[in-house]
């Protein structure tokens, strides 16, 4: 039953990002997979929609955080202010603490501001004048990103990429999708229409049910041999991390469960491993050139 819900998520927000199938069915495993989503485009293709998407039909409270070149991180993660009342300081959150976290535009801030979320994304905490504060639970962040070749972009450094997932291109439309944007309703309203499919609860439900998908013997091998393969390359760029590895066994698991499949085939790993991989291998810079050696990484390790 839950599998079926998760389809119909999936068909409702086909419904509204119009030929971006792939991308929806990444961006939830993304999601089942607890793990954090970054879109890289240009300007008016949907990555805020998406991000709307991904919101609104599981029920989660949002937040949109826009960067700009003089966002603190006190704007994200919230500031202390003095109560005479209480003879104290006390913290007033700020939008972090939220289900889906919108960091729209997040290279167009400095490197101080976006190492803000470094804590939350990897913890699902925050901390602030020493007191730890825990974040809402499920917790998700999606950040937009510009093309780093857009006037006033600071690029993400390594740290901050590795956070993340999965990276995403939404591109342009086809001429049949774009035509029925062009002569349909306004997105906004269609989404301000549209009514939650799941709610947490049974989200965190699914995420629990994806990591019980069984991955063999046999197909670690596969994922240990695609790591060991990128780690040996003939340039400079950095090999995957184990952590890469683990992202890409838990967007697998998501893949197969979407399948109706108990366990985890190859083909799952093929599947995810270009959106997974790419933004770590030292190209991320260059969104094709990054797919291009995931393809060759792939097609350079035999099948268990």
């Amino acid at each position: 039953m839950t599998v079926d819900l998760a389809h119909t998520l999936l068909a409702r927000a086909d419904t509204i990002l119009l030929g971006k199938a792939p991308q929806l069915r990444l961006a939830l495993c993304c999601m089942l997979a607890r793990g954090h989503l970054l879109i890289e485009d240009v300007p008016g293709v949907g990555k805020t929609t998406l991000a709307h998407l991904l919101a609104r039909l599981p029920g989660l409270a949002f937040q949109r955080i826009q960067f700009t070149s003089d966002l603190l991180p006190a704007d994200i993660l919230g500031v202390s202010i003095f109560d005479r009342g209480a003879n104290g300081f006390q913290f007033h959150r700020g939008p972090i603490f939220a289900q889906l976290i919108l960091a729209d535009e997040i290279n167009r801030a400095t490197p101080k501001t976006q190492s803000a979320l470094l804590e939350a994304m990897e913890e699902e905490q925050i901390t602030a004048d020493g007191t730890t504060y825990p974040l809402p639970t499920p917790f998700f962040v999606i950040a937009t990103q510009n093309p780093s070749t857009q006037v006033g972009t600071f690029p993400l450094p390594e740290s901050q990429l590795d956070r993340f997932l999965m990276r995403l291109q939404l591109g342009y439309p086809d001429a049949a999708a774009e035509r029925a944007l062009l002569l349909g309703e306004n997105r906004r309203d269609l989404l301000a229409a549209l009514e939650p499919v799941i709610d947490p609860d049974m989200l965190i439900q699914m995420q629990r049910a994806c990591a019980k998908v069984h991955v063999s013997g046999p197909l670690a091998d596969y994922v240990q041999a695609l790591l060991e393969a990128s780690r040996n390359g003939v340039d400079d760029s950095p090999g995957l991390s184990p952590r890469a590895g683990l992202g890409l066994i838990g967007a697998a698991r998501a893949w197969a469960w979407l399948d109706r499949r108990e366990h985890v085939l190859p083909e799952d790993i093929q599947h995810v491993f270009s959106s997974v991989a790419g933004h770590r291998l030292g190209l991320a810079h260059s969104v094709g050139a990054a797919d291009a050696r995931c393809r060759a990484l792939i097609e350079s390790v035999p099948l268990p």
